[in-house]
């Protein structure tokens, strides 16, 4: 494959991961972090650019579609899973661009409510995803280019006009905080869901290309992709922590960012920003309520009415779940994350390693001790740590919400283990 392919394919993982949800969140980290920063962008960019893109990885292998990435646990699980991440979806990230929405373009210039911003805005997702228009393509090639260059004129500006000093971080596990926040991204679920349309791109493109050519593409763009991700979360972040002594400590995410736009790029540039990234956020929603709708209406024969269905079932969700701040909705949803996350997490690394490590009986009993083990971080997430304590203290990172870890790769290696013995 030619430098131009690679280039190619590294800019469309880009632009499939990067969208406005990825902007609201590494600012707030960087200025929570202070001189931690760094070490935030480490654990962030674990979850947020390493875990997505190991899901590309899987996807190259597979050949497939979602329902594939759990098939071997078996058939009836990886519909069930599914499922859930697509009720997700539409229930929680979806809405989410509404509210960001409304917090960066609608609310510091009118008193408008966030009701009648979601009822527009939904409106328009729905004419979108019921027609099913090639606008949103050519948007999508113009927004993460231009959204990009606003973003390193923002970054340089601040490197260049602010003192570089940094204070002390209020974070007290940085690193596994980062990891947690890198869920909110969405990113692996995306990679998951919609990976295969790069791999189908890809075949297409090249057909000529044999299985270890497309690997190779698939590997270097994914290394150039990923790249470029770290750079601009480690930037947004590096940025964030500057700007620690400039506002108050508890500003949401949404504040922040347009407060860091505005002092660097005053006014003009500032609103350009807004519009690219309610845009931004206008493709994601519909992306996200058009592929639902895709895969609900494979599971009903084709047809349209359960399309149409679902798509206005994604909308009313939108508009409902819309009328919250972005903060609120963020809360919201780690509970979801911290069941589905690990699963799918799992997921993408077994079906990224080699195959002779990964026999069905292998697949099945680690994704199980996953499941079991993701419970006492869901409980925890919703209120009942304290109850629960006695009976989850023995669990390794436990305190660091990631109780799953190890239990999971212990079952990895016994597996393994026995199957060669």
């Amino acid at each position: 494959m030619d430098k131009k392919s690679i280039a190619v394919v590294a800019f469309a993982l880009f632009s499939l991961f990067f969208g406005a949800g990825n902007l609201i969140l590494p600012p707030q980290l960087g200025f929570k972090a202070g001189e931690l920063w760094w070490l935030v962008a480490l654990g962030f960019c674990l979850s947020a650019v390493l875990i997505p893109i190991l899901g590309i990885v899987a996807h190259s292998k597979l050949q497939g579609t979602m329902f594939n990435f759990a098939e071997k646990v078996s058939p009836t699980f990886s519909l069930v899973y599914c499922y859930i991440v697509y009720a997700i979806s539409i229930a929680l990230p979806s809405p989410r661009t509404a509210s960001v929405t409304h917090e960066m373009a609608i609310q510091p210039v009118s008193d408008t409510s966030s009701l009648i911003t979601s009822l527009v805005y939904f409106a328009l997702v729905f004419v979108f995803v019921i027609n099913r228009s090639k606008i949103l393509d050519i948007i999508g090639k113009f927004l993460t280019p231009a959204i990009l260059f606003v973003l390193l004129l923002v970054l340089g500006i601040a490197t260049v006009t602010l003192d570089l000093s940094f204070g002390p971080s209020t974070f007290d596990s940085p690193f596994s905080y980062a990891i947690l926040e890198g869920y909110q991204t969405f990113d692996a679920i995306g990679a998951v869901v919609v990976g295969g349309v790069i791999i189908i791109s890809i075949n297409l493109k090249h057909k000529q290309a044999d299985y270890e050519a497309k690997k190779r593409l698939i590997a270097k763009a994914g290394i150039l992709a990923g790249l470029g991700l770290f750079l601009i979360y480690a930037g947004l972040m590096f940025t964030g922590a500057l700007f620690q002594d400039n506002f108050e400590a508890d500003i949401s995410r949404t504040a922040l960012l347009r407060g860091i736009s505005l002092a660097t790029l005053g006014n003009v540039a500032h609103g350009f920003l807004t519009v690219l990234v309610s845009l931004a956020c206008f493709t994601t929603a519909v992306g996200i309520v058009t592929g639902t709708a895709d895969f609900i209406k494979g599971r009903f024969g084709e047809s349209q009415k359960a399309y149409t269905a679902t798509a206005i079932l994604g909308c009313v969700l939108g508009v409902l779940m819309g009328q919250f701040n972005v903060g609120y909705i963020i809360a919201v949803a780690l509970p979801a994350l911290m069941f589905i996350y690990p699963i799918t997490i799992v997921l993408i690394l077994l079906n990224a390693i080699p195959v002779k490590y990964t026999s069905r009986k292998v697949f099945r009993w680690v994704v199980l001790i996953t499941i079991l083990f993701s419970v006492p971080d869901f409980l925890g997430s919703i209120g009942y740590g304290d109850a629960i304590a006695p009976f989850t203290s023995w669990i390794p990172l436990k305190n660091f919400h990631m109780g799953w870890v190890v239990p999971a790769m212990v079952v990895f290696i016994i597996g393994n283990f026995g199957k060669r013995k």
